[in-house]
């Protein structure tokens, strides 16, 4: 689940690519300065702009491809076996790329943000089974405005006044979404849960952006996503028994699973998805990495926002999910609402490019 990049302020470019609160890369970038956006992206950036697109791409499709194995057997399971996959595939990259034990001080923070990630990602894997993909991801994409709160709280950064207007228009475009989806003749069962289940995900991963900064000035690309995967899985085999007494303490019964393993083991149906999944977001990182790496974020970032296209065609596609006019009508207010909070305006500036006088 790709997401739109940091406000100016709370984070910088990382080197590994957008998107990572909940799949192992970073996005942490300013808005797009009218000033280089109202140019043609020169030959230079096109590879790594189209590196981007495809990268933003498989993002969306491994979100498809864990809503998919969540039907068959449950978030928890896909998401755990992921994670396990993921780390396979990562590891022997980090450690042919020279990788080390981290320093303890680093390893706190892979803890934190592994942590953030976990909840971050079953919270969201956990709407989209309820909710369609395409209003998921717009949903999630009010994030950075919750970046902008949590930073005045957690760093003591002063709130802008643009930003309190943009929180709210953000607002009112999750309300336009959840009105689509509650007054509807025949409403999906836990709509309400669903929504609120995307809600907090956008606001894990908002802290997560806020501890990313870090994260990035200390470890490459690879360790990032290595040690968000490894953290993942941890986090969920090592909650499994919690989850299965809770259950009984609170008078679920077995409705989640009758015992911890059987909460780790995918249904046999959906290795396919996870596995497929997990190739593909390490493939995505690597693309971001090298297109982030390549051209300033000023150019990647309308980018992101290419996420809504590809998940409301997975969605149609996988699931017969249709793209109403409430969801259209939403994602609007959200996309106008953040670029409203994120915008930095300032007297016009030159042209860097452009020769003096």
């Amino acid at each position: 689940m790709p997401r739109p990049e940091l406000p100016a302020g709370i984070g910088e470019p990382s080197g590994d690519g957008p998107g990572a609160g909940r799949y192992g890369t970073a996005m942490n970038a300013t808005a797009p300065d009218p000033v280089h956006a109202a140019r043609p992206v020169r030959p230079a950036l096109l590879w790594p702009v189209l590196a981007a697109v495809v990268g933003i791409a498989l993002f969306s499709v491994m979100d498809a491809l864990m809503k998919r194995a969540s039907l068959i057997g449950g978030v928890w399971p896909a998401l755990f076996a992921r994670s396990v996959a993921g780390a396979v595939v990562l590891a022997p990259v980090w450690r042919l790329r020279g990788g080390t034990w981290p320093a303890p001080a680093v390893l706190r923070l892979h803890v934190l943000r592994g942590v953030l990630a976990s909840g971050m990602a079953s919270t969201f894997f956990y709407g989209v089974v309820i909710i369609p993909l395409a209003e998921g991801i717009a949903i999630s994409f009010i994030a950075p405005l919750i970046a902008l709160g949590l930073a005045a709280v957690i760093l003591g950064e002063q709130v802008r006044r643009a930003a309190v207007v943009a929180a709210l228009i953000s607002l009112a475009g999750v309300g336009v979404i959840a009105w689509g989806q509650l007054g509807e003749a025949a409403p999906r069962p836990h709509a309400a849960l669903g929504i609120a289940s995307i809600l907090l995900s956008a606001v894990l991963y908002a802290w997560n952006l806020i501890v990313q900064r870090q994260q990035a000035q200390v470890a490459s690309p690879v360790e990032v996503a290595l040690s968000q995967n490894v953290m993942i899985a941890l986090v969920l085999g090592l909650g499994a028994p919690l989850a299965v007494a809770g259950q009984g303490l609170l008078g679920f019964g077995t409705a989640l699973a009758p015992d911890a393993l059987a909460l780790l083991r995918p249904a046999p149906g959906a290795w396919p998805d996870i596995l497929g999944a997990a190739v593909l977001s390490s493939t995505s990182l690597m693309l971001l990495s090298w297109a982030y790496a390549r051209a300033e974020a000023q150019w990647l970032v309308p980018v992101e926002y290419t996420a809504f296209v590809w998940s409301a065609l997975m969605g149609w596609l996988w699931f017969a999910e249709a793209v109403t006019g409430w969801t259209l009508a939403g994602l609007a207010l959200i996309l106008g609402g953040v670029w409203f909070g994120t915008r930095t305006p300032s007297p016009a500036v030159a042209d860097p490019q452009a020769p003096p006088g």
